[in-house]
Parts: structure tokens; sequence; C-alpha cells
């Protein structure tokens, strides 16, 4: 399959904003930690058409960050991204629209004073996909695809649920007819049971429009129902990526690893229970990350050599590539 969306060596710094207290507390003798945050380092990653990419990674890791930069809402310091060979950020609005997003929080990604009529038609009409003529029944038409009433146009956000919520959130996406649709932990917030109902909606989408899909959660069960890859996040950088079944069943990485250990599990042998292994240690901070691999100083195979030189993203035995020595 052809990549459609690339992002090479990107990485994105955010220098501390400098308030007026921050001022006022240097006058009296303050030390302030002014050192920027790298919150994304030398991501190289490529999305083919077609496919679900899932981004995984603990909370803090730069996920989010990618998955802006990939939509064109945030630029990065270094690197580049391209859409179909064009990037997003220098080529206007005709190309940011070909990618959407999903957000994670639907009670605040939804305009509350306009309609859901209203706020699914307006970047169709805004971008000339539809007249305002034809306004009325696209909505309702989008309504009804993503499992709602399409009498239901003329309410406001306040009047649904958080999973209803969400549903209007993917049609305003999708009815921009978008080539990639970024998916920033769109079932986090959302009710157990009420995730299992938007991650099928999503599955019988993705197969009636054939979408392209960046799937970014920090829950390893829900990446592993949608995504056809997995790329795997720590602290910024990318540190294994492989095919959903080969990552899960043959983990390289032991940042991986641990991950899928920490996932509770049911035991039924005879000693009816939950049983995991959190990872341990604590994820170290952005502002002062390890040196070498950074996952080092919480790995339970790390050497001296981990501690000194940073691991290539390479081919590993599974097929994908992996950023370890002793993989």
């Amino acid at each position: 399959m052809k990549d459609i969306l690339t992002a090479e060596n990107v990485s994105r710094r955010f220098s501390p904003h400098v308030t007026l207290g921050d001022r006022i507390a240097g006058l009296f003798g303050a030390k302030l930690d002014r050192r920027p945050v790298m919150a994304v380092t030398d991501v190289t990653l490529a999305v083919q058409r077609g496919e679900t990419l899932g981004l995984v990674g603990e909370s803090g890791c730069g996920k989010s960050t990618l998955g802006r930069m990939l939509a064109g809402i945030l630029e990065p310091s270094e690197g580049t991204i391209h859409l179909n060979g064009v990037s997003p950020m220098q080529a206007g609005r005709k190309t940011t629209t070909r990618i959407q997003t999903v957000f994670q929080d639907p009670f605040a990604s939804l305009n509350p004073r306009r309609r859901v009529g209203d706020t699914i038609t307006e970047g169709p009409i805004t971008h000339g996909l539809i007249t305002r003529s034809e306004a009325d029944s696209f909505s309702a038409d989008w309504l009804a695809k993503v499992g709602l009433d399409p009498a239901y146009v003329s309410r406001f956000p306040h009047q649904f649920s958080g999973g209803q919520r969400q549903r209007i959130a993917i049609a305003r996406a999708l009815a921009m007819q978008p080539d990639v649709l970024i998916c920033d932990e769109p079932v986090a917030s959302l009710d157990v049971s009420i995730q299992a109902q938007i991650l099928n909606l999503f599955l019988d989408l993705r197969r009636e429009f054939g979408l392209t899909t960046v799937f970014i959660s920090h829950d390893l069960s829900v990446v592993r129902h949608v995504s056809d890859r997995v790329a795997v996040m720590y602290l910024g950088r990318i540190v294994e990526v492989a095919d959903a079944h080969s990552l899960y069943a043959m983990p390289q990485h032991p940042y991986t690893q641990a991950l899928l250990d920490s996932v509770p599990k049911l035991s039924l042998d005879g000693n009816i229970g939950v049983t995991f292994q959190p990872i341990r240690g604590e994820l170290p901070s952005p502002l002062s990350p390890p040196s070498g691999c950074a996952f080092h100083p919480r790995c339970l195979k790390a050497a001296d050599l981990c501690g000194r030189q940073r691991p290539r993203l390479e081919k590993s035995s599974n097929s994908g590539l992996v950023a370890c020595h002793y993989r």
C-alpha cells in the first residue's frame, strides 16, 4: 500500500511561558525552571492508505502532540510532515481540511451555542463541498450514518449524552471527506459500554468509507481491537512499530512487554482473581530525560550500554521496527 501521511524526523519543543507572576517572583530571587520541554523527539512514521495505525504509550509520552502535528494543528519544531507529498502547514486550508480530528472530550469539542446540524455542515459549506440548500438533508444523512435520529439536527449539544456527542463529533469530521482521520483518545472519557458502541461504529465507518486513521490511545485492548499496525511511544520517541498481531504476540521492546504485562488479566486456573504487573519506577521528566535509552532506568534488561548510547529504530524479528540494544 502507498504511504499517504508521513512524518520525517519530527520534533516538537514547548518553551515555558513567562507570566507577570514569574517576573515578579524573579525580582525577589526565585529561581524558575525555563528549560524547554521536548514533547516529541525525532519521530519518523508513515501511515498507509486505508490502514488504521494505533499509537500507544503512557500518559505524557507525546501521543497527542504528535497527533496534533500530523493533523496540522501544531507546527513541528524540526522535521517535516507530508500528506500526499504536500506539507499541511504550508499548503493552505485546502490541504489541512483533508485531515480531520476527533478529540477526546466530546463535551468540549462541540460549540454549545450551535445546533448540531449547523456544526456538521459549517465546514462543508465553507469549503464548497455542499451548498446551503443541501445543508439540512446533508446533516440529517450524517446523523443517520453515525446511528442518531436525523430529527436531532435542530438540537443543541447539551441535549445529548457523552456517547451521542462523540457520534456527532465523528459525523462532523467525516462530513469533510478527509483523507486521514486523527482520533485522539476518542473513547477515553466514555463509559465502558458506550466505548464498545463507538468502537464498533468506527469499524463500520472504516469499512464503508475506506478510512485511513491514526488512533491514539493509552488503552492497549482498544488499540488491538481497531488497529492494523501499532506504534509504541515512550517519552517522546517511537520505540517499536509492528503489525498489531505480531506486536501483541511477540513484543520486541521491553517497554512494549511491560505495557502488555501491566494490563489486568482474569485468572481462572484454580486461583480466581485478577493479575497484572505494573511497570516499575516512574516516568522520567521530559525536562531532563535519561541519557541513552530513555527506558533504561525502568528496564529489567538494561545494561551499561543502555545508559550510554541511544538505540536506533531498526528492523526486528517480528518484521517490525524496534529501538533496543538487546532485542
